[in-house]
């Protein structure tokens, strides 16, 4: 999941939409790993599925694909370029509902090496922490279909059927995200 989520990532900040690839081959296998796992929570049975396709957008795409939320969230903090401000304050509404593309493409992040790299990176390092959370049990599994559109904080507190646990691993993966992206501005 983290090779092919990470190429489409990649092929993003080249200008092709990552969903042409992550839909096409990881949306099949993590609907039905969602679909098993409303089932068994419906049925009070063990959830057996940590990866899922909520669970990839809960975690790996806060803020939009790449996790931009944090890159909007360290220009606020440290910043000091009026222009990446302006892009910032006209990104931040649609990011609150994870659509990146005024970010995407007005800092710009396609063609921009020097943003490919956290770009790709930060879901990666977002997906492994909330798994390594979920695996040793600390937070739930994750089980309710959640829509890609919710707030950030919301969705994972929603997707794990109220799970406080779930906004705590969420707010850890923003910071350090923010810390990475500050090392940008």
């Amino acid at each position: 999941m983290l090779l092919i989520y990470s190429i489409g990532n990649f092929l993003f900040t080249l200008g092709i939409h990552q969903t042409v690839i992550n839909g096409t081959l990881l949306d099949p296998l993590l609907l039905l790993n969602m679909n098993k796992n409303m089932a068994a929570f419906a049925a009070h049975k063990q959830i057996p599925y940590i990866l899922t396709n909520t669970f990839r957008d809960t975690f790996g795409m806060i803020g939009g694909t790449g996790s931009t939320i944090c890159l909007l969230i360290a220009i606020f903090i440290f910043s000091k370029m009026k222009s990446s401000r302006e892009v910032a304050k006209l990104s931040l509404a649609p990011g609150l509902f994870n659509i990146n593309e005024p970010v995407i493409f007005g800092y710009p992040i396609v063609f921009n090496i020097p943003m490919m790299i956290p770009f790709v990176l930060q879901p990666v390092i977002g997906i492994l922490i909330a798994y390594f959370f979920t695996a040793i049990g600390w937070m739930n599994r994750v089980v309710v279909l959640v829509p890609w559109t919710t707030p950030p904080l919301i969705n994972a507190y929603l997707a794990t059927a109220g799970d406080w646990r779930a906004v705590v691993v969420q707010l850890l993966i923003i910071i350090i995200g923010t810390r990475g992206a500050s090392c940008l501005n």
